[in-house]
């Protein structure tokens, strides 16, 4: 079965060895039409479908899923793991700590920290697992307009 994306993962599963069962087809499912999923976010969809899937099927899915490199994860704070699919562009990302927005952009922007790091140390960035903490452009224009009127007011 395809998906939406134009991935065939009973063919892709299949030339590795594996079958498309109904739960990692439900798992797959669930990450494509989430986008960046905690493990928990991707149970509660599955088990729209299928009542009786646990969350130890699902971590053990992903698992699998991420070594056979059809989802990928990212730490996006503190809590579980979000996992999207691995066959979209790669991205970093990028999270507001205000409002807990994720932005997707190109890796290419970090091409040249990337860059100095491979020069000063040698080492080779996985910026598929990145994810830079901040403030987005909303949360930052509110912060700075609440500042503004308290200036202001002061005045």
């Amino acid at each position: 079965m395809s998906s939406g994306s134009g991935i065939d993962w009973q063919t892709d599963l299949r030339r590795r060895g594996y079958r498309l069962t109904p739960q990692r087809q439900l798992v797959l499912q669930a990450v494509d039409d989430l986008e960046h999923a905690t493990p928990e976010e991707v149970l509660t969809a599955v088990r729209r479908t299928a009542a009786g899937v646990n969350i130890s099927t699902v971590y053990r899915t992903l698992d699998l899923l991420e070594e056979l490199g059809l989802v990928s994860h990212a730490h996006l704070g503190h809590g579980a793991p979000t996992y999207h699919l691995a066959s979209r562009d790669q991205h970093m990302h990028l999270v507001c700590r205000d409002c807990d927005t994720v932005i997707e952009t190109d890796v290419a922007l970090a091409g040249p920290f990337v860059e100095s790091l491979r020069r000063a140390h040698g080492f080779d960035t996985d910026m598929k697992h990145f994810a830079i903490f901040g403030r987005c452009a909303a949360c930052t224009e509110k912060a700075t307009g609440t500042a503004d009127q308290v200036q202001e007011n002061d005045a």
